[in-house]
């Protein structure tokens, strides 16, 4: 099988299998160098991280606890969305149960910091395979890629993770005081990048309804049918995606999932019709 890529003067060149595997090996070792680049700055300032960006949804005077109060209240919803200032202690029952959580902040940071470089990289690779109108077709696509990972990731945390700890810190069994929740360390840092992650990746669903639209796998009319499966879907990884089982917080997800949906409805009928049109002008 002939294998392409682009030589300097923008043309394709032959090549053979393990040219083919050493320049993915190459695209892969750089990303990896970006992850540890970042990696290491956050972790030379993992105190100042922690004490401002990891503890931010459990902090009683984070920001999202103010503004979702003040939208309640202007939105005449009462006290519907303040939630109360819920303590939490973290532990850790190890001696190196800090240093790995360091190194798990600065890894699982590095990654989302160097995500628009590492999927460059990728598209790097997967570029010289791609004819010129298919190009085309794909301007400012790291762009779009990072923009809905990063505002998907920012939900997770302005949003999603407050409600979510908030409840799952005052949630109380059996009577006051007889038992006491005391998160370990590993488990918050596990469960909030559960959730950054997750939103990230879930809100490129537009993003991947214009690839799959593109390359003929899906149809405006079939995600328009396939609508109340869809339903379904969104909430069971609204419930993957939550660590906690309250029916607030897989709503917070579902909604903006369900419209991201209706998103990728709409811009899977621009591809479609964008196709369309251009098929009509190679037969005229």
């Amino acid at each position: 099988m002939a294998l392409f890529n682009r030589n300097r003067s923008g043309e394709k060149a032959e090549m053979s299998f393990i040219d083919h595997l050493e320049e993915l090996r190459m695209h892969i070792v750089r990303s990896i160098l970006a992850i540890l680049v970042m990696a290491i700055i956050i972790f030379i300032y993992r105190n100042w991280i922690f004490d401002n960006v990891i503890k931010g949804p459990i902090n009683p005077n984070f920001i999202s606890y103010k503004v979702l109060c003040q939208f309640s209240h202007w939105a005449h919803m009462g006290d519907a969305l303040c939630m109360p200032p819920v303590k939490v202690s973290l532990i850790t029952n190890t001696f190196g149960g800090q240093f790995l959580g360091s190194i798990s902040i600065a890894l699982w940071g590095g990654i989302i910091a160097a995500f628009p470089f590492i999927f460059w990289e990728f598209w790097r690779f997967v570029r010289p395979a791609l004819k010129e109108k298919e190009l085309k077709n794909t301007r400012f696509a790291i762009f779009w890629v990072s923009f809905f990972f990063f505002t998907g990731g920012a939900f997770g945390y302005f949003l999603l993770g407050p409600f979510t700890f908030n409840f799952l810190a005052g949630f109380q069994l059996g009577t006051e005081g007889s038992i006491v929740t005391l998160p370990t360390f590993n488990d918050y840092i596990d469960n909030l990048t559960n959730i950054i992650l997750g939103c990230g990746l879930a809100f490129e669903l537009p993003v991947l309804a214009s690839l799959l639209t593109r390359i003929g796998l899906i149809t405006p009319s079939f995600l328009r049918k396939s609508r109340k499966y869809a339903i379904v879907v969104i909430l069971i990884l609204a419930a993957f995606i939550t660590p906690s089982p309250d029916w607030m917080s897989q709503t917070i997800v579902f909604i903006p999932l369900f419209a991201l949906y209706e998103l990728s409805i709409f811009v899977s009928k621009r591809v479609h019709k964008s196709q369309e049109e251009k098929e009509l002008e190679e037969w005229d």
